[in-house]
């Protein structure tokens, strides 16, 4: 059975490497950003495109491909119908979350904004929408306390070739079975950026606990603001410290062995890993 690769990122090219030995890849796609994936298929001799696919750029490219199962992975673009209608068996793509929740972008990062407890990998059919297509599989992975964003993706990291490899066992034997989704019990989340971190301090405790985690380092971070200086927070705990509920949320209220703490509506946090250019002190307020 004959692949072609959808591609990026770390995690791209981490299953590309483990793929090639069990595989004949025809050829793979990915972002001009993914160099080490460039740079394996240069080594392995595997034609790739690096760039926008959309409009029938790759093919273009690529006239002469073909494959019985397209596999996409971190793939960063949409892929369109003549991709799509590429494959003699299969387009599958392999989707970072337990559809049909979390469609769309990033969701383990969102996963850990809400509070999940629960995430997993899903093998779905590739369709013209987003993240629609009929499961093929899916694995469920624990989201522990303390989890990070980057926490997640190692876990990923560690599941995603073997869930794959099992996929296209399936696939190549036929042994697997199509089971649409429920579009009634569909979530959706967008693309995130490094600007949307900002930490409202309205928010309950939790819930900021769960948007510092998500997007700790290597992650950008969240953030909030003294004045028009930046602080970036990669870590945060729940703190005992008393505070007046009449006192605007964000207030730094204490120090603690030079680590801020700050109000919240329902009791207070410290500052555990931050990163600021100034000195923060009692009684400055964070926006």
């Amino acid at each position: 059975m004959t692949l072609g690769l959808l591609a990026s990122g770390s995690l791209g090219q981490a299953v590309f490497e483990r793929l090639i030995s069990s595989y004949k890849i025809n050829f793979v796609l990915t972002d001009r950003q993914s160099e080490g994936i460039i740079a394996t298929a240069k080594k392995s001799a595997v034609t790739c495109y690096a760039g926008n696919p959309r409009n029938g750029k790759a093919l273009e490219s690529l006239p002469t491909a073909q494959c019985d199962v397209l596999l996409s992975v971190n793939y960063l673009f949409l892929i369109e119908r003549d991709l799509i209608r590429l494959p003699k068996v299969l387009a599958v793509n392999i989707h970072g979350s337990l559809l049909p929740k979390y469609r769309g972008r990033t969701p383990h990062v969102w996963a850990i904004i809400n509070n999940e407890s629960i995430t997993g990998i899903t093998a779905h059919v590739i369709d013209e929408a987003c993240d629609t297509g009929d499961i093929i599989d899916q694995l469920k992975i624990s989201i522990e306390p303390e989890d990070t964003g980057a926490d997640i993706l190692n876990k990923f990291r560690e599941s995603y070739t073997d869930f794959i490899l099992t996929t296209l066992a399936a696939i190549e034997n036929k042994s697997y079975t199509l089971r649409k989704q429920d579009n009634k019990l569909a979530t959706y989340f967008g693309k995130r950026t490094p600007n949307d971190g900002q930490i409202n301090w309205s928010w309950q405790k939790e819930r900021i606990k769960n948007w510092v985690r998500a997007q700790a380092k290597p992650y950008p971070g969240a953030f909030t603001y003294y004045s028009s200086k930046k602080i970036t927070i990669h870590k945060i705990k729940f703190s005992e410290h008393g505070y007046n509920n009449e006192e605007i949320n964000g207030k730094i209220v204490g120090i603690e062995n030079g680590s801020p703490i700050v109000k919240t509506p329902n009791g207070c946090i410290t500052l555990v890993d931050f990163e600021s250019e100034i000195k923060l002190n009692e009684n400055m307020i964070l926006l």
